[in-house]
């Protein structure tokens, strides 16, 4: 199956996708989506509300709920089979879909470790990793007192309502698709409202693998999608990926609503501790890696950068230096390796904390300003000097902004580390392995990266402590999201 050629002028699939169909909105709106790096329209999407949240889900929950249906009487083994198929048929789109996902968010297609392409290596790997899951997922039996048979088993928490995020938008459709499908729930999607064309074309993708109803993908805005989704009452459970100001609606919601199940992976301001005999070069990899990486629009990015005193103006040099290096341009050209902010919104935000960066003392080392005049591009920017009071040091920039803070004992630099109200990542450099075991114990995050950064795999949990968010994606411990644990007694009563 193919999704066509791609020419960055379309024709891409707009419409929504429910109940195996491309339908349009029920009110018959619909909103534009933009090309950041030109600041043009590229196609108008459908603009959802309840009725079309209340279609999806009622088409999820036949699906789930039809016992005579195909999914209802489908093995573990159907399940994984679809699921492989889907990660070939994304395998044989996979420029299509790079390419889109570059036109419609922004990140660099060509270079390296920072463009489409790698997230798509990603996706496919995660589909496949679950697919591997499907037929795996086990209860227990317990030896409980008295003549009884007690056993578990792990089903299908329901019909799932998934809210994914703009900065890695077929990424993220990924970690909620692979668990979900393989543990037999059924979705409702909601892609974010500033790049929704890459969920469509995989919508397309799904149509010819899955039966009718099992997934269904919506565009719109927040309020008008997404809080009905995650206040209506036969969605089971909720994922959310995006902002903790959200996140705290979300749980507010599923509160007001049935009670929903939720998983939340959400910001994050996360500390990278270098010490002073860390390898330098080594340390400064990771810090750029873990700041500039799809341009700083990550919610586990190293905003917050500890320099031991030793090493500090030395670092900061080198950092700046690496910075000024860092290519900004256009996505698809060759030597890109960050492109424009996903929209004016984030655009004007990132340069306004910039601009309060300057104001409240920090030193500019490198950037801080637009780059060039159309798009929108902002330069790799470094400051140094940075004290914990300040905004760029508490507050999550969701941008290319390296802040660098001083510090002198490692016991107060893991203090300070912490005293954030996020805990999606951290991280620390060091050459010495006791050290870092004993940092890793002590700082208060999700993932801890050692002597590196932003290194992800299907098979390790990626979730938050605090208010990061709760639950985990990816590994084993993603299915937990979407399974129910049920026990089960039964008399033994038969005679010997």
């Amino acid at each position: 199956m193919s999704l066509g050629v791609y020419s960055p002028k379309g024709p891409f699939e707009t419409r929504n996708f429910i109940n195996g169909e491309f339908v349009k909105s029920q009110s018959g709106k619909t909103f534009g989506t933009m090309n950041p790096a030109t600041e043009e329209m590229i196609a108008e999407v459908e603009d959802s509300n309840k009725a079309d949240i209340d279609a999806a889900v009622a088409a999820a929950r036949h699906a789930f709920d039809d016992e005579d249906g195909e999914w209802f009487k489908m093995n573990a083994s159907g399940r994984r089979d679809l699921l492989l198929k889907l990660a070939d048929a994304i395998e044989a789109n996979r420029e299509y879909l790079a390419q889109l996902e570059s036109l419609n968010n922004g990140k660099p297609y060509n270079n390296g470790g920072y463009c489409s392409n790698v997230d798509l290596h990603l996706v496919i790997n995660c589909l496949r990793y679950y697919a591997g899951w499907a037929e795996k997922i086990q209860g227990k039996t317990i030896p409980v007192d008295g003549q009884m048979f007690c056993f578990t088993r792990h089903e299908a928490v329901g019909v799932c309502g998934q809210i994914i995020p703009w900065n890695f938008p077929l990424l993220m459709l990924a970690w909620k698709l692979g668990p979900s499908l393989t543990t037999g729930c059924t979705l409702v999607v909601k892609t974010s409202e500033k790049t929704p064309l890459s969920a469509l074309a995989v919508a397309r993708l799904i149509q010819d693998i899955y039966p009718k109803g099992v997934v269904n993908v919506v565009s719109g805005f927040g309020p008008t999608a997404g809080e009905p989704l995650a206040l209506h009452m036969d969605v089971d459970k909720i994922a959310f990926t995006g902002s903790s100001a959200v996140g705290h609606k979300i749980m507010e919601y599923a509160a007001r609503s049935n009670l929903k199940r939720v998983s939340l992976e959400l910001g994050g301001k996360s500390p990278l501790i270098v010490c002073a005999d860390a390898d330098i070069e080594q340390a400064l990899n990771a810090a750029h890696m873990g700041l500039f990486m799809n341009h700083g629009q990550c919610c586990c990015a190293s905003s917050r950068l500890f320099v031991h005193e030793d090493i500090y103006e030395e670092f900061v040099e080198k950092a700046g230096k690496k910075a000024k290096e860092w290519t900004v341009g256009d996505p698809f050209a060759k030597e890109s390796m960050q492109g424009p902010l996903v929209d004016k919104i984030q655009f004007d935000k990132v340069l306004n904390y910039i601009q309060v960066g300057k104001d409240q003392g920090a030193r500019l080392v490198a950037g801080g300003a637009r780059e060039g005049d159309k798009g929108f591009f902002v330069q790799p920017t470094v400051f140094a000097d940075v004290n914990d009071d300040m905004r760029i040091a508490k507050e999550e920039i969701f941008g290319p902004v390296m802040s660098i803070i001083k510090f002198k004992d490692l016991k107060d630099a893991i203090k300070r580390a912490n005293a954030t109200e996020f805990g999606l990542a951290a991280g620390v450099c060091t050459r010495d392995v006791g050290k870092a075991l004993a940092v890793t114990q002590r700082l208060r995050a999700g993932t801890v990266w050692v002597n590196c950064w932003n290194n992800l795999d299907a098979a390790a949990p990626f979730g938050g402590f605090k208010e990061s968010g709760h639950g985990r994606e990816l590994g084993e411990y993603g299915l937990a999201a979407y399974t129910e644990v049920k026990t089960v007694f039964i008399p033994i009563d038969g005679k010997l």
